[in-house]
């Protein structure tokens, strides 16, 4: 299935990570025809700004109808593919753009600061981090409706329960109503580019500053 309007964003957004020097372990999309869904999973390498946060994920989504409302919207777009197919697909949803930011931590940094303790004492310092990181970060998107949660898996050992997966993770929601043409949405993602990364960057300092101070 073709989206030519998400294929545009997409190569935008890599022009913009380009020109910034943004250091991209993974940059790609997908398509699933089934659900008539596309999206951008990119992973940005960010081991350089912290010793606990190992990477940044990034994921795009995007599908079929909010393709179609938004080519029903801007100028110039009576030749797009999914406005010729035959029967046109009603849609009444609006043009929005869903983008999940997942800090990923790394364990094994994590676990150092609590090697030495037996016990769950290493689950109850991560739990204590993940606490005060949970009061600087809603504070951090107080203003903007942000859904922010933690997603974590535990196991055992020996010496007692630890995590052996953290990640923080913040929903963000953007639409593109009232927006005429393909110049103003590169423009608008632009835009809202840069606010993510400089959210994933003030997380990252929170995460600096708040971790080593938890044990």
């Amino acid at each position: 299935m073709n989206y030519p309007i998400f294929n545009s964003l997409v190569n935008q957004i890599e022009a913009e990570l380009y020109k910034r020097n943004i250091k991209i372990e993974t940059f790609k999309t997908w398509n699933e025809n089934t659900i008539n869904a596309t999206g951008l999973e990119l992973v940005i390498d960010i081991q350089d700004m912290s010793d606990y946060i190992k990477s940044v994920t990034l994921n795009f989504d995007w599908d079929k109808f909010r393709e179609i409302s938004l080519a029903k919207q801007l100028n110039g777009m009576k030749k797009h593919p999914l406005l010729i197919e035959k029967p046109l697909v009603p849609t009444s949803i609006k043009p929005t753009i869903d983008i999940e930011i997942a800090w990923i931590f790394d364990i094994n940094k994590v676990e150092e600061i609590g090697d030495t303790k037996t016990g769950n004492y290493r689950l109850e310092l991560a739990s204590q981090w993940m606490e005060n990181i949970n009061q600087r970060v809603t504070h951090l998107f107080l203003t903007d409706n942000i859904i922010t949660r933690w997603h974590v898996e535990v196991e055992g050992d020996l010496h007692g329960r630890y995590l052996s997966e953290m990640r923080l993770m913040s929903y963000f929601q953007y639409t593109f109503e009232n927006l005429k043409s393909l110049n103003q949405i590169h423009q608008y993602i632009n835009r809202k580019l840069q606010s993510l990364l400089l959210n994933t960057i003030k997380v990252i300092q929170v995460a600096n500053e708040t971790i080593p101070n938890a044990a």
